[in-house]
């Protein structure tokens, strides 16, 4: 384990509590705090339905507009980790909540986020009438469903996963289910949960436009922000606005790359299972606050309040006061009765939704919209496939040589976090003038956003890796094909799975963008069921938008529960040292 301190108490006579490095660790704190104060200012301004707020696409009003971008990213990222640590967490702990938790989370990342807005938009503007704070809430709640799914679906992969010699060694510990988790499985989640976040806060980017240029059940609605700038400016075809909107982007980015996720990245290095000192990352802000005086009585705070944590409050390892007869008897009753209020409850969805697609459209237009879907689902494959080729073996030379990921993890952050809108100029003069195909050519819009999961999550697999199963190749003398097919798939492949079932979900989601391509007042619809959703969103058709929506959560469902959940399968029986 790699755990590098900078700082060093002075040897003289007079210890004063703060040093210089503390003023510029102060100066950054206040200047955040004030930003963010700022920031929420301007979300709880004045507004009434139906108000336009107008979006100034001078270059000046980038800084303003970056950061009330930024503060409903970290808003939505809260409660993102919220959400992972509890609904993961049951998913990886009880096997009846799975059964209902994962097939929840794989339709929710595939709804799309213009479907969200248009059911939740209303809803937040009624509960905050005459302020801002509505649609900001709705931008943040958007926001949060492209960030959520992929964290919480790593985490349930890391939980899963945990090899059974530390659960043995906990078990001699006599650990309680929460010593366990805090002090085991969250340290061996860190390092792939915190790649996965750099993701989810790129993807919070790709789909920024959507949330903060709303247009939605006849309503249009632009909250101040990067988003609503990018959305403007491609509007009015204003290219120099577009190229201040990009160098901003990409100058947040790297804010809080260095800020935040390099310093985080580097500090998992202790959660691995071997940490190689010779591949400590070093970050200057990382040494800059080892070298801060506060910063470490501020460690010696949170650590005894970590501890405090720690402590079993609410399990007990003492389970032999019930008769296992009475115990099995109560297990049994409350797995069907809560399969029994599943079953219900989705029962009577399903017919409450046949009821209103029936009374509104068509059999002929429901097997339609089952056609455009059977469209996306081969483009999504079709791309899933490529880009599997391109980003694993990439991903795994990227993630064996450390000092070359930390400069990866940011090209792929700046990427990640491109609006896919953006390439819409160039694709649309080149399908116009060369006379292209549009089904062909707007294809790899699908998964321009969502392609990143699959290097991130291999990154992450590739970087965990033991340094014991190395070496044992080395002996073996593994080389060639061999090689990959013995050592490093098997390692990699649960990481592979996460990352590609939720670039899957992602890409449902992303070609309600992907299929419309927008420039000025000119537009091209490709064939799918992405441009079908977006179509009727616009003018709030919402029994259209739920077909839409249902056939896409149809297609979803069975292909995670015939093709993703027999992969996880695999992965824990063949590919783990063992599962939880």
């Amino acid at each position: 384990m790699t755990n590098r301190s900078y700082y060093t108490s002075p040897k003289g006579k007079l210890k004063i509590p703060f040093n210089q490095w503390d003023l510029i660790i102060l100066v950054l704190f206040f200047g955040i705090l004030a930003a963010l104060v700022w920031g929420a200012q301007q979300m709880t301004a004045p507004y009434e339905l139906g108000e336009q707020i107008p979006i100034l696409l001078s270059p000046k009003m980038l800084p303003g507009y970056a950061i009330s971008t930024i503060i409903r990213m970290l808003i939505a990222l809260f409660f993102s980790l919220v959400f992972t640590f509890t609904i993961a967490t049951l998913a990886a702990k009880s096997h009846r909540a799975e059964r209902f938790i994962l097939p929840f989370i794989d339709i929710m990342q595939s709804v799309p986020v213009l479907g969200f807005l248009s059911i939740s938009i209303l809803a937040f503007i009624y509960l905050f009438p005459g302020s801002q704070l509505g649609p900001e809430c709705a931008a943040i709640f958007a926001i949060f469903t492209s960030q959520a799914w992929n964290m919480a679906l790593s985490f349930y992969q890391s939980l899963r996963t945990v090899p059974k010699d530390l659960n043995e060694a906990a078990d001699m510990f006599r650990l309680s289910p929460w010593q366990r988790f805090w002090r085991l499985e969250v340290p061996f989640a860190t390092p792939g949960l915190i790649w996965n976040t750099m993701m989810s806060l790129s993807s919070g980017w790709f789909f920024v436009v959507a949330s903060e240029a709303i247009s939605v059940n006849n309503q249009h609605i632009t909250l101040p922000g990067i988003g609503s700038y990018i959305y403007t400016a491609t509007i009015q075809s204003n290219y120099q606005a577009i190229i201040w909107a990009l160098l901003t982007m990409f100058l947040v980015i790297i804010i809080y790359d260095q800020l935040v996720f390099r310093p985080l990245v580097a500090w998992s290095e202790k959660f691995k299972i071997e940490s190689n000192p010779e591949t400590y990352a070093e970050t200057w802000f990382l040494n800059l606050l080892q070298r801060a005086k506060l910063i470490h009585h501020l460690i010696f705070i949170l650590k005894n309040l970590l501890t405090l944590i720690k402590i079993p409050a609410f399990f007990s390892n003492n389970t032999n006061t019930i008769s296992p007869r009475i115990r099995q008897a109560f297990i049994l009753t409350n797995s069907m009765f809560w399969q029994s209020i599943l079953f219900i409850g989705i029962c009577g969805a399903l017919i409450l939704l046949a009821r209103f697609i029936y009374i509104s459209l068509t059999l002929s237009e429901v097997l339609t919209v089952f056609g455009l879907g059977l469209i996306t689902a081969l483009k999504i494959t079709i791309m899933v496939i490529i880009c599997s080729l391109i980003w694993v073996p990439f991903g795994i030379w990227v993630g064996l040589r450390p000092k070359m990921a930390t400069f990866v993890q940011l090209i792929a952050q700046i990427f990640a976090a491109f609006p896919a809108n953006l390439v819409y100029p160039v694709l649309y003069m080149i399908i116009i003038t060369h006379d292209l195909n549009v089904q062909v050519w707007t294809a790899p819009l699908i998964i321009l956003g969502t392609q990143w999961y699959i290097l991130f999550n291999v990154v992450a697999g590739a970087s965990s890796m033991p340094q014991d199963l190395h070496l044992v190749a080395q002996n073996y003398g593994l080389k060639g094909w061999l090689w990959w097919r013995k050592l490093v798939l098997p390692a990699i492949f649960p990481y592979y799975i996460t990352g590609a079932m939720t670039a899957v979900g992602g890409s449902w989601n992303a070609s309600i963008i992907a299929e419309v391509v927008n420039w000025g007042n000119h537009s091209i619809h490709s064939t799918g069921l992405g441009s079908y959703i977006t179509q009727y969103t616009t003018v709030g058709d919402f029994p259209r938008i739920a077909l839409g929506i249902a056939v896409m959560s149809i297609y979803v469902i069975m292909i995670n529960r015939f093709v993703w959940q027999k992969l996880y399968d695999l992965a824990e029986e063949r590919f783990q040292i063992g599962p939880l």
